[in-house]
Formats: C-alpha cells, structure tokens, sequence
C-alpha cells in the first residue's frame, strides 16, 4: 500500500518527509501498458514518471493548499513533455508524451533537455478559483546557474526550492516498476521559532540565509548518502533508523489507504459519452462507419473507452428521450 511518512527533528529547525509509491504507482504503469496504441512507456520514461510522481506528493503534502499541484517537464528531447498531479487529498495521476526512440539509461538531459531549453514548471491551482484569478506558477530551466544541465529530478528540485522559495531542500528519488519513492529533508525558517532555535533574532536572520544552517547541512549530509537501492527496498523505519540513529525524530501518523497516496483519474465513461454528444450524432457515425467503432483513449491514465455501433447510437436515442431542460451538464 502505498503510503506517507512525516517527521521533525526534535529542536532542530528542520523536516523531512518520506513516501513510497506501490500500488498507486503500479496503477499508472497498468493502464498506459494496457493502451493498444501507446504500449507500455520505455524503461527510462517509466523511471523519470515515478520519480515526478513522488517529487509531486512531497510537495504536495508540505504545503496547506486546497489545489492541484502539478509538475511538469517539457523539452526538446524524445518526452516532450512529462506532467504528474497530485490533489490536496493526495489523489495523483501522471502521463509523458513519446515521440521517436528513447535510448536505453538515458537520463534527464538527454529525455527533456537536448537543446539545453528544457523547462520545469511547478503550478498551483485553487480547487475554487475566484473569478479572474489564475493559478500561481513557477518556471526554472533545466540547468543549473552556470548553464550546466541538470540530470536528475531532485537537482531541479533543489534548484527550484532554493530559487522560487528561498529555502535549503535535500531531495532523494528513485523508481523502478515496482516502486516510486523519495525522501525530502528541508530546513524551516527560524523566524517565530524560537522554541527550536533558542536564537537572538540576529542570529536567526545568520542562520536562514541559503546553505547557513550547520543543523540542516549535517542532516542534508546523511539524508544524500542514501542509495537507490535503499530507498527502493528498505521500509521506512530502517531507512530512518539507518539514516538519523543518532538524531531525535517525532514522527506524525503515517498517511496510507484513503488518506494516503492513491491514484485516481477524472476520465469516466460517462464523460467520455458526453464527449460524444456534444461531437454530434453525424461525426460520430461517420467514424463508426469507416472504423467500425469510435474509441477515445485518456491522454493521462492511458484507459481507452470504445463504443460499438449499438452503443454509439444510443447515446443519442438517450439523448433524444431526456425531458426538457435535462439536458445540460454539470
């Protein structure tokens, strides 16, 4: 199951998070297998996708907003673009778009960013927008500040904490099929924290400056030696114990089941057939008419929705018998 884990450093102005992706993340990869037209992603996209997954849920879970988080990478390279989405109540989906051969062990800059004008964007969007308000967004290249490309999520990450929320972020990720995890160490502002710092205020404004916490640089230190196969094999307690025995942890109620992590599309069949509708009953027997059936596929889960002769029409004789005014859709 997949599941969340959150923790403080006991007096220390620092906090960290780890989640692991199982289910949730198997799901995904099921789906886009399943679809006859896209096939199943290649090794190194299936990799990327689960690392922004788990990216996605870590931010998502560490800020209070009642939104979509979505992350996306878009290039020049083979994906065109990569996008996963995580909602407030951690529900997530995650899609990439393939075009032409992707080499086997490819990382970041050779998937998105051969040109060097690869982009990462991090939007959020309000579940109730107010009229005329628009989602926040912030948009990094993929290369760090002297032009080098970046060839892993978690160094764009940490680039884009440190640049849009001025904030000291330690980020590990790691996917095969079976997993998506990741591990986030991030240090907290000291302001109104006196009862972690104990600090005079000047030694707090010392002390938050970018890379100055002696604290949040030891457990960044121990938090980055963490491997790939650690983080895709161990459970959470012996990552932690491994990690962090000689530090205090208070650790919050781990988040799994239907408060966790949990894949969830918006694509239905319903929506799908009013898709349909609004095509119009002419179009939509045409396609039946050359292609035997009409079939529309999900651009994010990969699910493929087919309707015969028979069904394409009657989604219109429904139509048809609807009373007045019935007919709208919410």
């Amino acid at each position: 199951m997949s599941e969340l884990h959150k923790f403080l450093f006991d007096g220390l102005p620092v906090r960290g998070m780890i989640v692991r992706l199982t289910d949730a993340w198997k799901d995904i990869l099921q789906r886009r297998a399943s679809n006859t037209e896209t096939g199943a992603y290649p090794a190194a996209v299936r990799e990327l996708l689960g690392e922004m997954a788990a990216a996605s849920v870590l931010m998502q879970s560490n800020i209070k907003f009642n939104g979509a988080l979505v992350f996306q990478i878009f290039g020049d390279g083979p994906v065109k673009v990569a996008v996963a989405e995580v909602q407030s109540n951690l529900a997530l989906r995650a899609t990439a778009s393939v075009h032409g051969a992707v080499p086997a062990g490819a990382e970041l800059a050779e998937l998105v960013n051969l040109q060097g004008g690869g982009r990462c964007a991090i939007t959020l969007d309000p579940k109730d927008r107010l009229p005329g308000q628009q989602p926040y967004q912030g948009v990094v290249p993929l290369q760090g500040m002297d032009g080098e490309p970046f060839e892993k999520i978690s160094e764009v990450l940490q680039h884009y904490m440190r640049q849009s929320e001025q904030l000291d972020t330690c980020i590990v990720l790691a996917a095969n099929d079976e997993v998506a995890a990741g591990l986030m160490i991030q240090r907290m502002p000291l302001k109104g924290q006196d009862n972690l710092a104990g600090a005079t205020e000047s030694r707090q404004d010392e002390q938050d400056a970018i890379g100055a916490s002696e604290d949040y640089n030891r457990i960044a230190t121990l938090a980055a030696s963490l491997t790939r196969d650690e983080l895709l094999g161990l459970d959470v307690d012996t990552i932690l114990r491994r990690l962090f025995w000689e530090e205090k942890l208070l650790r919050f109620v781990p988040q799994d089941g239907d408060q966790g992590p949990h894949f969830a599309c918006t694509c239905s069949r319903e929506r799908v057939e009013d898709m349909l509708r609004n095509l119009g009953q002419e179009e939509v027997a045409q396609v039946v008419q050359e292609q035997g059936h009409v079939e529309v596929g999900c651009d994010y889960c990969g699910a493929q929705y087919r309707f015969d002769a028979v069904d394409a029409a009657q989604l219109f004789t429904a139509a048809q018998h609807q009373a007045p005014g019935s007919s709208s859709v919410q």
